[in-house]
């Protein structure tokens, strides 16, 4: 029998995750979509991807995609719309805009997006828009600043060693991370490292993890206590000879402060902090100092707690106690951002921008959309928003707010989207969108070192547009500032940014795929000196003041003047108490991403089918609380109702729900962000989605 051959082409997964694999389109004799596989001949990808997006056929060809421009005929939430073309949808958003800067000013139209898009293209040329007209900009805090600030604070750049060094290890630490989840690749390198290295793969979580389950050592800690244990092995590393003091002498700022700093952060210190035993912490340093060769990968977990930025820190100064960064395979890895170097500025106009026009931080959406002054910076109301690539309904926290802002009938709500999310659903105009496969755009990858060329392999349904078209169409219809950017195509805009940025043009990169960007050993290793002015890496960071790739226009956030000199447990996170007496993580389900993938009928089978929380046997027992029950959980900011998974493999007092289900997937309508909370975290703002202290009980 003969081997049906599908045609071939080419693209990269343009979703939020650190991965950003290169992708083999395949499609069938017809010309639709039959499977995506990832690029054998990209090494980082290395012919792996996940299986949701392996699957994505089930996304492009679903039946309840969006194909029509719609209009809200009925309440908003009641997803009762009706259809209506193009140009009478976007000369009615351009009406609205106008008439609230005509009220208002300019900056009560706030632009809102995120990252359903990684695209360069389609994701950021909605600040061109913005800086045209001088709308409201927006402070992004999803999901990096504390990480990100964590690690830069030591290292001085948010870059590190190739992440495929990996696979030439002799132990991989992965912290604060789930990859087999969230970025699978990380794991094809771990697990190569293991096959053909004998490496051992340590996984540090607050629970057991499908990452943890293919570990050699895993470790269970409480949520927000990394510092802790980043301390105490540290402290064990000094004790016990393992700290290399001519690296120390020659590469870092403080070395002598910080051991004396860490002789009272003992095991027994951490194990009262961290929940674990002290042999466990023991065991665990001791691993760490006899084997340099030792790699880190520090992931997006730290920056979901109200002190992840100390935690991040920590956790990063081990390699450079170890001395470890001159090896390959070594050192400590968390995102590649600072590689890229790119021109941007066709994309996004920054010389538009008006440096007065406020920032409203993404994360304080709800208490913005509720008028409240410290959000909205004493500025006008937002009275009409474009929201592209995020599902702010669903992913922000702080949801009772955020409903009841978006509930009010003077905010006009437009929502370019290619399915009825969560958000869209209290729009007064849905634009029906584009998928990746049906438009052209480029990524670069935060998990590693590619920049990838994603381009049009389909067509897409007659109505749906990319983010490109509605941006370009409404700039001409609410007489934006002119910028040659807005008569571009997304070709024309990824050649002129690659020209640019010296890195070639579209032509080349068609030919390539892909360009690697990986700087050298020595520069990925400073073999020749930290990021920081003095060459150092710092130990002891200047909180508010040393650089970060996002800070914010205004002064630092949150306690930041409590931040701790040196690595340490900050004790800033949302503690249980006896009315509160758990603590949340809202961690990523592998079958989702954020809020994608909660609509594709295979990914609802794998989860479940339904939202849960896992709780362990012991507290579940005193709760009166048995295996698939029915349960409230709540706290200040609200109550959610879901159904309890029994499970021991979690940190003391912990309990865990996996997601993001839709909102309209618990029995009462309201999704897990119910429950977490949105003031800015120190230094530089983020929401804290995993640091939330709960209440849960039985319902009879």
């Amino acid at each position: 029998m003969n081997k049906v051959v599908f045609p071939k082409t080419f693209s990269a997964c343009p979703h939020d995750c650190p991965s950003t694999c290169a992708l083999d389109v395949q499609l069938d004799d017809t010309g639709r979509l039959k499977r995506l596989n990832g690029a054998r001949d990209n090494a980082y990808t290395d012919g792996v991807i996940c299986a949701k997006v392996a699957r994505y056929a089930e996304r492009l060809y679903h039946p309840d995609r969006l194909l029509k421009p719609l209009r809200r005929v009925g309440r908003k939430g009641e997803k009762r719309f009706e259809e209506i073309s193009w140009d009478a949808a976007l000369d009615l958003i351009a009406e609205k805009f106008l008439k609230a800067e005509a009220e208002f000013g300019a900056e009560s139209v706030w632009p809102y997006h995120y990252a359903g898009t990684m695209g360069l293209v389609q994701r950021d040329s909605i600040h061109r828009f913005r800086h045209a007209k001088g709308y409201s900009l927006q402070f992004d805090t999803f999901c990096t600043n504390m990480a990100w600030t964590g690690y830069v604070a030591g290292t001085g750049l948010l870059a590190g060693p190739d992440p495929r060094e990996m696979a030439v290890s002799d132990q991989i630490v992965i912290w604060g991370t789930n990859p087999v989840a969230t970025q699978v690749n990380v794991m094809t390198h771990a697990i190569k490292a293991r096959k053909q290295r004998g490496a051992r793969i340590i996984v540090i979580d607050v629970y057991e993890t499908e990452t943890m389950k293919q570990a050699d050592v895993g470790v269970i800690l409480k949520p927000g206590t990394d510092g802790a244990l980043a301390c105490a092995i540290m402290h064990v590393l000094f004790r016990d000879g393992f700290a290399d003091w001519d690296y120390l002498t020659r590469y870092t700022d403080c070395p002598n402060d910080l051991e004396a700093h860490l002789k009272d952060k003992t095991p027994a210190w951490a194990a009262a902090i961290t929940g674990l035993a002290v042999e466990k912490i023991e065991d665990v340093a001791r691993q760490i100092g006899e084997i340099k060769r030792t790699f880190f990968r520090l992931g997006y977990g730290f920056t979901r707690s109200r002190n992840g930025a100390v935690g991040m820190h920590a956790a990063s100064c081990i390699s450079a106690v170890t001395g470890s960064w001159p090896l390959e395979g070594a050192g400590a890895f968390h995102n590649n951002g600072a590689i890229y170097r790119l021109d941007k500025s066709m994309i996004e106009a920054p010389e538009l921008a008006n440096p007065a026009t406020r920032a409203i931080d993404q994360s304080l959406i709800g208490r913005a959309l509720c008028g409240d002054e410290t959000a909205l910076q004493g500025g006008a109301p937002v009275k009409a928003m474009l929201i592209q690539n995020t599902n702010p309904m669903c992913v922000a926290p702080e949801q009772e707010l955020v409903r009841k802002g978006f509930e009010r009938e003077d905010l006009f709500t437009v929502v370019h989207e290619q399915f009825m999310t969560d958000t869209a659903a209290m729009a007064d105009i849905v634009l029906p969108a584009t998928q990746f496969l049906e438009h052209d755009d480029i990524y670069k990858g935060g998990g590693h070192q590619y920049l990838l060329l994603g381009p049009k392999v389909l067509d897409a349904p007659d109505a749906p547009r990319e983010n490109l078209f509605v941006l370009n169409e409404l700039a001409k219809r609410v007489g934006a500032a002119e910028h040659p950017g807005f008569a571009m195509t997304a070709r024309e805009h990824i050649d002129w940014m690659l020209k640019a940025s010296n890195y070639g043009s579209l032509a080349e990169l068609e030919e390539n795929r892909w360009i690697d960007l990986q700087p050298s050993f020595e520069e990925a290793h400073y073999i020749n000196g930290f990021g920081h002015a003095d060459g150092k890496f710092h130990f002891r960071p200047n909180w508010g003041v040393t650089a970060a790739p996002n800070k914010p226009k205004s002064d630092p956030m949150g306690p930041w003047t409590t931040m701790p000199d040196l690595p340490d447990h900050w004790d800033s996170i949302e503690s249980a108490d006896e009315e509160h007496p758990f603590r949340l993580a809202t961690s990523p389900a592998r079958s989702f991403l954020n809020s994608s993938f909660n609509e594709t009928p295979s990914s609802v089978k794998k989860e479940g089918e339904r939202p849960e929380v896992w709780i362990g046997s012991k507290d579940a027992e005193k709760l009166g609380i048995t295996e698939g029950a029915k349960v409230q959980m709540g706290n200040k900011r609200g109550v959610v109702t879901l159904h309890a998974r029994l499970k021991d493999t979690l940190a003391p007092g912990t309990v865990i729900s996996e997601g993001l289900w839709a909102n309209d997937s618990f029995e009462d309508g309201k999704g897990i962000n119910t429950l977490t909370g949105a003031d800015p975290a120190a230094p530089y703002g983020g929401a804290a989605f995993h640091d939330t202290a709960v209440w849960i009980r039985a319902i009879a």
